[in-house]
């Protein structure tokens, strides 16, 4: 069905109301000079941003290639869709084990890709460009892949519950391979919608370098839009085998509203703008006020996306709805600043956001790359967020952003660096696989399912492999960390965790830089 007939036919249902699952849920270098009172510590965003980028290549699937910058890692998951008949090589494992779960890799990449769109000048500045670039392309080339019709869409590769029974080196992966896809008899709107929005970023990025690969990752996205709007539903209801994992709790209608706005964004298309405007109220976009932004919940990055388009003049017809948007989007940001009506989100009493206890740090990373976002387009709207605590300039929100990434760099009661492999302490017994057991490249000897768990899971020793630019699930709601191995709440570690962190790296690295600049070009003044 045609999206202008689809928008003219009464929406259907109210959005769920979350419960929220998290899952298993150099041209020029600057240093940061500047001290964090606290603890006295000096942070160097550059050399976070490198190690960030260096965590998605330790992720990996499929046959590596010659550049690969992380050498304990070699080829895996080499006949990924051969039952099926179809190539799913490729692609990244989610976090600790070997399951490629499709929503997760697909709100990564699009987080990624929203880094670069913002952020590209700094982060190449910074020489680390070429490294995003190759990371979100890591992602896409495998979407490409796994859409291999218009309505097909191979959703995942493994599953939880066989791949949990081992502890093993993707090298010697024995557990299930099998694929489970998305088609019309099977629908999954979210994934659809999430995997387009991906794909759509990923278009704008390449756009000026690559505008092949570009045109060709807009026509993927496009066709999987329609897909997940035309044959709706929730992917873990037609796929059961997620529902432990990535159940999409807040069901698809925010992923459908946010693929549109990216393809919006991509294609310049009326039509895209149209159905997040038609649908706002009944997707939920206008009505449902968030205090989270994750691979599950889209809204509040929908939200921020949409209120922008308010000082675009082209816009102006559909004011009203986009200041409900960006009513809503403004909460959001109100909410983490402490600054709402009683609706704030909690802090840890060293001043972390604190949503969840599994994994809590995906939603500070995410919070704080929203939060740098708008204060940029605040700065260049010469406006001033409104809450119920009084009005906040751009300054004082890339403040706070800065301190939720500081907190992750080490400036917290712990002394302890939650980015691994960044400072002189860092979580030494990451839960995952391959960082917890000797290098293939050191050892090539098959070490079996059980085999990890007997001789490698249980040790008290750091892991042999350190996996450099992982951001672990972090502290509980009283800062407290217990660096253990079999302690996954708190010391796995995620690809959607690191994602939304490049660009705020990046962002602060540049803050840091004028700064120096700034002091260092003042006058001198005598003092007596």
């Amino acid at each position: 069905m045609a999206m202008e007939k689809k928008q003219q036919l009464q929406c259907y249902g109210a959005a769920p109301k979350p419960t929220f699952r998290f899952a298993k849920h150099w041209a020029v270098l600057l240093i940061s000079i500047f001290p964090i009172l606290n603890t006295g510590l000096s942070l160097d965003y550059g050399d976070a941003l490198k190690k960030s980028l260096l965590y998605f290549e330790s992720q990996r699937s499929g046959r590596l290639p010659y550049n690969q910058r992380v050498t304990w890692r070699h080829h895996s998951g080499l006949t990924d869709g051969l039952e099926q008949g179809v190539d799913l090589v490729g692609g990244y494992y989610d976090a600790g084990d070997h399951v490629k779960f499709g929503l997760p890799m697909a709100f990564t990449v699009t987080m990624l890709s929203w880094t670069v769109i913002e952020f590209q000048h700094q982060i190449a500045v910074a020489g680390e460009l070429e490294h995003a670039l190759e990371a979100i392309k890591w992602g896409t080339d495998y979407f490409i892949k796994a859409h291999t019709s218009p309505n097909v869409l191979w959703a995942e590769v493994g599953d939880g519950d066989t791949d949990h029974y081992c502890w093993q080196r993707p090298e010697d992966m024995t557990t299930s391979r099998q694929a489970y896809r998305i088609d019309e008899n099977n629908p999954g709107s979210d994934l659809a919608g999430e995997t387009a929005a991906a794909m759509a970023a990923a278009s704008i990025v390449f756009k000026k370098t690559n505008p092949h690969y570009s045109h060709l990752l807009l026509h993927h996205a496009q066709q999987l839009f329609e897909f997940g709007d035309k044959y709706r539903g929730k992917y873990d209801e037609n796929m059961g085998v997620v529902k432990s994992y990535y159940a999409s709790v807040s069901g698809y209608k925010d992923e459908l509203l946010w693929g549109a706005l990216w393809l919006y964004k991509a294609t310049d298309n009326e039509k895209y703008l149209e159905y997040v405007i038609n649908n706002a109220h009944c997707f939920g976009g206008t009505g449902w006020a968030m205090a989270e932004f994750s691979w599950d919940v889209k809204y509040a990055g929908l939200q921020i996306m949409a209120a922008k388009l308010l000082v675009e003049e082209k816009h102006k017809e559909h004011g009203d709805t986009l200041e409900q948007y960006r009513s809503k989007a403004e909460h959001y940001l109100c909410s983490c600043l402490d600054k709402n009506n009683g609706t704030n989100v909690n802090r840890t009493p060293g001043g972390l956001l604190h949503i969840r206890q599994w994994n809590n740090m995906q939603y500070v990373s995410t919070a704080a790359f929203l939060l740098t976002v708008y204060s940029d387009f605040l700065l260049n709207s010469n406006q001033k967020l409104k809450c119920h605590g009084g009005s906040v300039d751009h300054e004082e929100i890339l403040g706070f952003a800065k301190s939720q990434v500081d907190y992750i760099l080490g400036s917290n009661p712990m002394n302890m660096s939650y980015l691994v492999g960044y400072g002189p302490k860092y979580p030494a017994r990451v839960h995952h696989r391959g960082a917890s057991i000797v290098s293939y490249r050191e050892n090539k000897g098959f070490i079996g399912c059980t085999q990890g768990y007997d001789n490698w899971y249980g040790r008290e020793e750091p892991n042999p492999n350190v996996l450099v630019g992982a951001l672990v699930g972090g502290p509980d709601y009283q800062d407290n960390f217990t660096d253990q191995r079999s302690n996954y709440m708190q010391t796995e570690a995620c690809t959607y965790n690191t994602a939304p962190l490049v660009g705020v790296f990046a962002k602060l690295l540049q803050m840091e830089g004028q700064k120096s600049h700034d002091n260092h070009n003042q006058p001198l003044v005598a003092s007596y």
